[in-house]
């Protein structure tokens, strides 16, 4: 599924524990589930740091030999809860320590991993998408630490790194001995040390000594043996009970202290500091490869088939795990709660998964906190997973009205008495269709010239050097903003004008050169004192994806008009808001709002007529293709399509196997896109005349579609496939990263560059912020 992403608000005007009315609830879905036999017993703590908000013991600890109690101080198996308190807490000591980097190959750390030749990365191994099978071989028996590294670092993966979620214990086994040889001491003492101790956890640790077995809750029979105080996860029985993927034990009071300090920031109750708020954010954020249909933190699961602990009302960006002995933690750092639920639901035997049970208490917690649940996108935490939204948005319908829809709503009061000049073409029309030159003359604005972009007025010039001209309808002069290098309006041509209008639909992609034309014209207007509105329109590729790279500073251009990513998910509106402050043009801007339009909003939402923005843009498919496809459009060897009927929908040359290229594409299984070989003519541009061979792309899932993954795959397989053959140089303003260009040149997998790419966007969210006008 790809995302498009909607967090939940909440709702809390009292004090949590005046208001929290959950208990009794709570009270009946346990003992529900104790008389259906889902589990002999459970502890339950609800809690915010600093105060408990619901606490209980129920059922049974122990069934076999004899029944006994369930007891609060209960030290239970929590089987993969192992990952989060211990493994990945020890990876973000390291991590704060210098002597970690996520980006970091395993075989940086771990030498024969694969044979040494793996591309596997340590976020990779916490997130999941290593490509290892779920566990290793248990057949034959075997035993021993050792061995059981041994086994980890020689599995064969059954996909390539990056490619997809495959949920692997091996990947943790191996983190444990990462832990091991980066700290120079066992899993167990590391995290004991840095961690446990400091926090005061005094029941958790591997391997229980026999003290405290009376405690303990047995979990399964193995071998005619009940086990108790022995980890249940055969893997790490058999390594001795030391392991990164599972054999903690530890109570729910001990879990708490460590989900408090989680909410926290990395302190818990003004007590040590363990990690810092910033390294807590970065683990518990989306750290999946960008696009891809489930969402996990660094060994945190955020959005994904194993969420049933989150409930239906606790947002996406909580955050938590389960573990297979029926233990589970989840925390949501907007109401700040957190709920342990520690049952031993594998004693004295399997029994089915108790996800429906998880899903239900964590519901109730959240209601009985008075958390709504609402479909209101909230962009903050949409830009802390590195502008990809993790959940889909629901396709709706609407009218939406545009920026000159509502200045003639208004009368075009804003413009009475003015004189004006616009800045259009071909696109700026009404709801209805009529030209915004034609309503605005209708409505009684002085209009007094018009100025066009690339391709002119009528949008059907397709070269460069686009001459001044006169609209034939109205008889008015029309500048041409796209002369040579002369491509802002002189001050003789705002002589006769008070307020210059911008109206013309962009498509969202960094180099279509609309942008640039708003920004010259701002320039314009601010050096002579002239008032600068903007008409705002959609982003019809939405406003929620965001995809790097960064363009470098020295390569603004004409096809990069202010430091920006490849797809910026905002409208001209809202960038022009952000170029006149953050580039300080200063003009006197004012943006006219559009209304009923949401970011997560795909053209076909709006209810709007299509125009092709630009002679070879035919299509909502070609304008979100074209982020990547036009990456590499510079070559003077290659073709986008360009005088074909499906422009930036297609590529190919001469030189080209269509069958051997769209083959390569598809292996390399590209989220949201196939290709198919395919024939063309171009009548114009680049083989004009000359049938050559190429793919053509379909759209399988456009929210899961990156238009930045496949442009570097497409990039990567020409490289592979027809090395020498694209002069990645010759297109570096339109790639606009230098160091992406060398990483290309170099073979670098996509699927590294990908994530990558994504960190670096962390500093352009932030700032886009500020700017945004939709919801």
């Amino acid at each position: 599924m790809k995302f498009a992403f909607f967090l939940l608000v909440c709702a809390l005007a009292l004090p949590a524990q005046e208001r929290f009315a959950g208990s009794p609830e709570l009270d009946e879905a346990i003992e529900e589930a104790i008389k259906n036999d889902q589990i002999p017993g459970a502890v339950l703590i609800v809690g915010q740091p600093g105060k408990i908000l619901h606490r209980k013991a129920y059922g049974s600890r122990a069934l076999m030999p004899a029944r006994e109690p369930m007891a609060l101080d209960t030290i239970f198996d929590v089987a993969s809860l192992t990952k989060i308190v211990a493994t990945t807490s020890a990876v973000m000591a390291l991590f704060e320590d210098g002597k970690i980097r996520l980006a970091d190959k395993v075989t940086d750390y771990l030498p024969d991993y694969q044979g040494g030749k793996s591309d596997a990365t340590i976020r990779q191994l916490l997130v999941h998408f290593s490509g290892l099978r779920p566990d290793v071989d248990l057949k034959p028996k075997w035993s021993g630490y050792d061995t059981g590294i041994r086994l980890a670092l020689i599995d064969r993966p059954v996909a390539e790194p990056g490619q997809r979620f495959i949920y692997s214990d091996i990947n943790f086994v191996l983190l444990g001995e990462i832990v091991r040889k980066v700290s120079g001491k066992p899993l167990d003492q590391f995290v004991a040390e840095r961690v446990f101790q400091p926090l005061g956890m005094k029941d958790t640790r591997f391997n229980p000594p026999p003290a405290l077995r009376k405690r303990i809750a047995p979990t399964e029979r193995v071998e005619g043996q009940i086990l108790r105080g022995i980890v249940h996860d055969p893997t790490a029985r058999y390594m001795g009970g030391v392991a990164g993927h599972a054999g903690l034990f530890s109570t729910a009071a001990d879990l708490s202290r460590w989900a408090e300090m989680m909410l926290e920031s990395g302190q818990r109750n003004g007590g040590p500091r363990i990690f810092s708020p910033l390294t807590v954010r970065k683990f518990t954020e989306p750290n999946t490869p960008p696009h891809q249909p489930i969402l996990r933190g660094l060994g945190f699961d955020i959005d994904s088939p194993f969420s049933s602990n989150r409930g239906e009302l606790f947002p996406v960006g909580s955050f938590g795990h389960t573990g297979f002995t029926g233990t589970s933690l989840w925390m949501d750092p907007v109401t700040n709660t957190y709920v342990v639920l520690l049952s031993n639901s594998v004693h004295p035997r399997l029994r089915r998964a108790i996800s429906p049970l998880r899903a239900r208490v964590a519901t109730i917690a959240a209601a009985a906190l008075g958390v709504e649940a609402q479909d209101v996108l909230l962009t903050s935490y949409l830009e802390t997973a590195q502008g990809t939204p993790p959940r889909r948005m629901i396709a709706r319908t609407v009218k939406v009205m545009t920026g000159i829809d509502v200045l003639e709503a208004e009368g075009f009061a804003r413009l009475k008495g003015r004189r004006a000049g616009l800045i259009t073409n071909h696109t700026g029309r009404t709801r209805d269709g009529r030209r915004n030159i034609d309503a605005m003359l209708a409505g009684g604005v002085n209009l007094t010239a018009l100025f066009s972009p690339e391709h002119g007025l009528l949008g059907t010039e397709d070269h460069e050097n686009v001459g001044h001209g006169k609209d034939e309808a109205s008889g008015l002069t029309v500048w041409s903003l796209y002369q040579g290098k002369d491509r802002k309006p002189s001050p003789a041509m705002l002589n006769e004008i008070d307020v210059l209008v911008f109206d013309i639909q962009d498509i969202g992609a960094r180099f279509y050169t609309y942008s640039s034309t708003m920004k010259n014209a701002m320039e314009a207007a601010a050096a002579a004192n002239k008032d600068f509105i903007v008409l705002d329109r959609p982003n019809p590729i939405n406003g929620v994806h965001v995809e790097g790279p960064m363009v470098d500073e020295d390569l603004i251009t004409f096809v990069a008009c202010t430091v920006m990513p490849l797809r910026h998910g905002m409208t001209l509106g809202e960038l022009a808001r952000m170029i006149n402050t953050e580039d300080k043009v200063g003009a006197r801007l004012e943006v006219i709002q559009m209304k009923d339009w949401l970011r997560g909003d795909w053209w076909d939402a709006t209810g709007l007529t299509w125009v092709d923005p630009s002679p070879s843009m035919r299509s909502l498919n070609a304008a979100l293709l074209y982020p990547g496809l036009a990456l590499i459009e510079y070559s003077r060897n290659w073709s986008v399509g360009r005088g074909t009927d499906a422009p930036f929908e297609q590529v190919g040359a001469d030189w080209i196997s269509g069958v051997e290229l769209a083959a390569e594409l598809n292996r390399r299984q590209v989220p949201g896109v196939r290709a198919y070989p395919t024939r063309f003519t171009p009548q114009s541009s680049n083989f004009e005349g000359k049938t050559i061979e190429g793919v053509r792309f379909v759209v399988t899932d456009r929210e899961g579609l990156s238009g930045i993954r496949l442009g570097l795959e497409l990039i990567g397989a020409i490289n592979r496939l027809y090395p020498g053959q694209i002069d990645l140089d010759r297109n570096i303003r339109l790639i606009g990263s230098r160091e992406l260009v060398e990483q290309l040149k170099a073979g670098v997998d996509p699927r590294f560059l990908e994530p990558a790419l994504a960190e670096k966007l962390a500093g352009f969210l932030e700032k886009r912020r500020k700017y945004l006008l939709y919801r």
